[in-house]
């Protein structure tokens, strides 16, 4: 078995304390906390076929199968308030991030006064991204309209859209999809479905806690 080990100090409880009181604020539509992340989707096709599901018998198909490529899947999900937003792009670079986060505030959050925003680590999770794909003057305004938050290295768990990935894993990219179109009607009809019924996420885990389970990982203090 393998984990990830988080790296024990006052960085990493530092950074995971200022992720978990975001998640004890109130919900405030001006201020809407989403947590954002995203995952890749290897495209398969069966070229010899399958056969339909049948009562008593599940869809079967050949276990040969052509591949094409693959593309990534941004997820935003807002637990307070049971919504989630997908995104299919052909790449996960910073220019498609850039593109997410301009959506994210001009669209999908358009009246908010900010978007308080949790992502982990990953090398195109910053700002600097939109200054990659925008001019200077529009990445400062859609920075502007963001308030930022990152989870510590190698605690990405704390990421709630960690936990929405995975039920659009299981629920919906589980199955071999051979093109992006499909994978993008599939994601669309499954983000639907969700909002229609206003699923959240019940996030229980709070700073009283990491501090009692997560103990070994807080630095010990010397008293003078």
């Amino acid at each position: 078995k393998s984990w990830n080990m988080p790296q024990p100090g006052s960085r990493f409880v530092a950074q995971m304390e200022e992720i978990l009181d975001v998640y004890q604020r109130p919900y405030n539509a001006d201020y809407p906390q989403v947590c954002l992340d995203e995952i890749q989707k290897v495209l398969r096709s069966t070229p010899r076929g399958s056969l339909p599901m049948e009562p008593g018998q599940a869809k079967r198909e050949d276990h040969e199968y052509e591949r094409h490529g693959q593309c990534s899947v941004f997820l935003a999900v807002e637990p307070l308030a049971g919504f989630r937003k997908v995104w299919v792009s052909p790449q996960r670079t910073k220019l498609a991030f850039a593109q997410v986060l301009k959506e994210l505030v001009d669209d999908v959050y358009a009246t908010a006064r900010k978007v308080v925003l949790v992502t982990d680590n990953l090398n195109i999770h910053h700002a600097a991204c939109l200054y990659e794909r925008f001019a200077p003057a529009e990445a400062r305004r859609i920075a502007g309209k963001l308030e930022w938050h990152y989870t510590p290295v190698h605690a990405s768990w704390l990421n709630m859209a960690e936990c929405e990935l995975s039920v659009l894993r299981r629920q919906c990219l589980k199955s071999r999809l051979p093109d992006i179109e499909t994978v993008t009607a599939k994601a669309e009809a499954w983000q639907r479905e969700r909002n229609q019924k206003q699923v959240g996420i019940d996030w229980r885990f709070t700073t009283e806690d990491a501090r009692i389970r997560l103990k070994r990982l807080y630095p010990i203090v010397k008293v003078q």
